[in-house]
């Protein structure tokens, strides 16, 4: 059975709500296939290799709970944890893993004020949030707070230039002026006293990333320059 949602924390805090299209395009084959598993399965080559179930994973803004069954199945948590500000989100959530027979529990909350005690998660996946956040200074350090030391941290991100590019401008809604370069997210993470080895950051340079969905290559065999602004960023961190 799965826990109802806890409403632990007020989701007043400031936060950009969703577009109509992104609420739309969080629910598609698109973003599951292309987007989530993509990256899942990136993350996973970089993760070590030493250890392949975590007791407790949490995802750090679940939308509609497409991550958590592939979360289940890939790292086989004892407690699995959804979170998000958005209830509307997390209910659908609940739907989700209802009908694939998995159990979670969910949490209404902020990820700048996560309503789990510190050292209480062994991997938490954060895919594609980091960039609606408004205070990202204070999230990255509540994951660092609430992550068990040799805790996980999977962080999967848009950069600047994919979330300013027109077409991402037209359809999603943004907090702007927080939005970082691929090594600004980098330093980061590291600021906030996680282990990121060089090896475990990947820079994808995926179709849907690119202004132009990729038609200069598939279409006209126009390669990519080698040296760019890169558009998303994955990588693994670990708490020491």
């Amino acid at each position: 059975m799965n826990a109802q949602p806890q409403w632990t924390q007020p989701a007043a805090e400031p936060h950009v709500p969703e577009t109509e299209f992104g609420k739309w395009f969080l629910r598609t084959e698109t973003w599951t296939v292309h987007v989530l598993e993509r990256a899942l399965t990136d993350l996973a080559r970089l993760m070590p290799a030493d250890r392949t179930s975590y007791e407790v994973v949490a995802d750090v803004g679940c939308g509609y709970g497409r991550s958590l069954p592939k979360l289940h199945r890939r790292f086989a948590p004892r407690r699995l944890i959804g979170m998000d500000i958005d209830p509307e989100m997390l209910e659908a959530s609940s739907r989700e893993v209802t009908a694939h027979g998995i159990a979670a529990e969910f949490i209404c909350c902020s990820s700048s004020n996560i309503a789990l005690p510190d050292a209480s998660v062994d991997l938490l996946f954060c895919h594609q949030t980091f960039h609606h956040l408004i205070d990202q200074e204070n999230a990255i350090r509540e994951f660092f707070r609430v992550l068990k030391p040799g805790g996980v941290l999977l962080f999967a991100e848009s950069t600047r230039r994919y979330i300013h590019s027109w077409m991402i401008r037209l359809l999603f809604r943004h907090p702007m002026d927080v939005q970082k370069t691929a090594p600004e997210y980098l330093a980061m993470v590291r600021a906030a006293g996680f282990d990121v080895p060089d090896s475990a950051v990947s820079y994808p340079f995926l179709w849907w990333s690119r202004e132009d969905l990729g038609l200069m290559e598939r279409v006209l065999r126009i390669k990519p320059p080698a040296v760019r602004e890169e558009t998303l960023i994955n990588l693994v961190a670990r708490k020491p």
